[in-house]
């Protein structure tokens, strides 16, 4: 009930609800003061008639010290007085009636001692009561007096007479009610100016906790309160661009982070995430042993114990108002090197940042390299198409078997060199423009399954089995349908190549935010040496040269990977696995 109630009432307009309760005081205040003054003037007015009875009782003990109590004493005072109902009574000390000009025989009235009149007289030598008379039955007002061992009473009936006597001026209250009046009058029409003014501060404060456009149409009263308001309005717009030029800056800051070629996370202080790129989790991957799937776990790590100190220091430090400073150090792992650094901010948020240095010295390498790799990987299948065409020509009388054997030898070398063409020409048409590749929305989950699906016999015949973990039905990516192949496909064809036998391949999505998928590739296969790791995505880099030309293969499948993980701005590397194996972890971006 009182829930309703309150309801009901906050329902009402505040300038509503203060004109009521304002005018409750009000009619509160104008009732106690007219109760007040009746009983004041009520008071009075019973003063005035007991001072006139008082005249009366006086007139009578004046006349008594003269002539003795008798009849034709009260007659002549009735004569003089112009009283026809007035009464007397004399008593005596011990409450007798000894004269009553209303009642002959008073030898049956009871004492009146106990009289409201008598009583006063006894205590303060005079006093008056309005009261039910027994004697006459009637109501009367009564006025007694003390003289020596008597008390002289007069007395008038309560009758119309008498109220009109007593009755409180009727001007007052007319007043009053005037004055009621003109103050609800008042209350109204400033309770109206105010409920205006509370009525469009509330409009401009519902747009504004809604963020809608605050227009100049809201006029408010030329009083204190419109001034605030307006004052109000005036800091809310000045509030509004300020954060407007916030969140521009704060947006370019992200689009920075997101985008930088550093791994990039911002903790609170209580160790959660505030803000991390894709590539912070893939270094973390790259560095731990662990399995990494959230920012948080950089904690759990052995190498980033450090860090967990330097933030205790800087804490302790930034209670007692010093400086802190930043704190580095530096990691080798899987064959890469990295740079950790970890600030710490005056509200004890902090940022770690993982920078990857290994690539720019490799970079330079691999431009001085890429044209001699070019030449001398197309010059191999060439000389030997030359050496086996030049044999033919030059021995017209080679036996049929040799001759189909060169011929074929020649077609393999030629599909190898058209391999190896097509690869370099995927890979440069990468490098030179996104805008030669069609973009449409991408199932990766759809092509994942349909590579397995081609490739299972082939990999069967190794004793491969290829498990999916926690990928999606659906996992859209917005990119292009050939280079997504691409990138599961050459990683299947890797693994089948140079893992080895009876080995598990597993495709995971281990991760996915509101931007990324995050992918994890690994087999449990013979994996290679830590050093070789950092260059497994240079175009024509092999393992183990010798080996990789018996088995064939242009030596450009993980680069053309990592360009097309790249095209889908993603993030790729790849480490050994603690168990053996070789692991690779890549993001692709969602389809937006």
């Amino acid at each position: 009930m009182n829930q309703l109630l309150k309801r009901r009432l906050s329902n009402i307009p505040f300038h509503k609800r203060l004109f009521y309760s304002i005018f409750i005081l009000a009619l509160l205040f104008v009732v106690i003061i007219y109760a007040f003054q009746y009983q004041r003037e009520k008071f009075f007015r019973e003063q005035m008639l007991n001072s006139t009875l008082s005249k009366y009782n006086t007139l009578v003990i004046f006349e008594i010290k003269k002539r003795g109590i008798s009849d034709s004493l009260f007659n002549d005072i009735t004569q003089v007085v112009d009283l026809p109902d007035l009464r007397l009574t004399i008593i005596n000390s011990g409450g007798t009636v000894i004269y009553d000009n209303r009642k002959h025989d008073v030898s049956h009235m009871t004492n009146h001692l106990t009289r409201p009149e008598i009583v006063d007289a006894i205590k303060n030598g005079s006093g008056y009561s309005i009261r039910f008379s027994d004697t006459i039955e009637r109501e009367y007002f009564y006025s007694a007096q003390k003289y020596g061992n008597l008390f002289i009473r007069t007395s008038l009936p309560y009758n119309t007479n008498t109220i009109r006597m007593l009755e409180v001026d009727r001007q007052f209250i007319y007043f009053l009610i005037v004055l009621f009046f003109i103050i609800v009058f008042t209350l109204f029409r400033y309770s109206q100016i105010l409920g205006k003014s509370i009525s469009r501060l509330r409009e401009f404060v519902t747009k504004a906790e809604e963020n809608l456009p605050i227009d100049n149409q809201i006029v408010f009263s030329n009083d204190d309160i419109g001034e605030i308001s307006n004052k109000l309005v005036n800091l809310y717009k000045r509030l509004k661009t300020t954060k407007t030029a916030l969140t521009i800056e704060q947006e370019k800051l992200y689009m920075h982070f997101r985008f930088s070629r550093e791994g990039l996370a911002i903790f609170s202080q209580k160790n959660q995430e505030i803000f991390s790129n894709s590539l912070f989790i893939q270094q973390l991957n790259l560095i731990s042993d662990l399995h990494v799937d959230a920012p948080e776990q950089v904690f759990e790590i052995a190498e980033f114990q450090s860090i967990i100190s330097f933030i205790d220091t800087a804490n302790a430090s930034l209670e007692r108002d010093e400086e802190v400073t930043s704190h580095k150090f530096s990691i080798r792992k899987s064959g890469r090197a990295f740079e950790i650094a970890c600030i710490v901010f005056e509200d004890k948020t902090y940022e770690i940042s993982i920078y990857d240095n290994t690539g720019q010295d490799e970079e330079n390498r691999l431009k001085r390299q890429l044209t001699q790799n070019i030449s001398h990987e197309l010059k191999t299948p060439v000389s030997s198409i030359q050496g086996y065409l030049e044999t033919i020509l030059t021995m017209p009388d080679l036996d049929a078997n040799k001759r189909n054997l060169f011929l074929e030898r020649c077609f393999a070398q030629s599909k190898r060199l058209a391999y190896l063409l097509s690869d370099i020409s995927l890979l440069n048409r990468m490098d030179e423009s996104n805008t030669l590749f069609d973009i449409d929305s991408v199932d990766v989950s759809h092509i994942i399954r349909e590579i397995v699906s081609e490739t299972q016999h082939e990999l069967e015949k190794k004793s491969i089995t290829v498990d999916l973990i926690d990928i999606p039905q659906k996992a859209l990516v917005e990119g292009n349908t050939s280079l997504i192949y691409s990138i599961f496909r050459n990683l299947i064809d890797n693994a089948g190549t140079y893992a080895g036998e009876n080995v598990r391949v597993v495709i995971n999505c281990y991760r996915q935010d509101a931007n990324y998928y995050y992918f994890t590739f690994s087999d449990t296969g013979v994996g290679v040496a830590d050093e070789h790791l950092n260059r497994l995505f240079e175009r024509f880099y092999r393992v183990d040269k010798g080996r990789s030309r018996k088995i064939g293969g242009t030596g450009l499948g993980l680069a053309i990977v990592k360009n097309a993980v790249l095209f889908h701005k993603g993030e790729i590397s790849a480490k050994n696995r603690t168990e053996g194996g070789l692991e690779f972890l890549f993001s692709l971006k969602k389809n937006q």
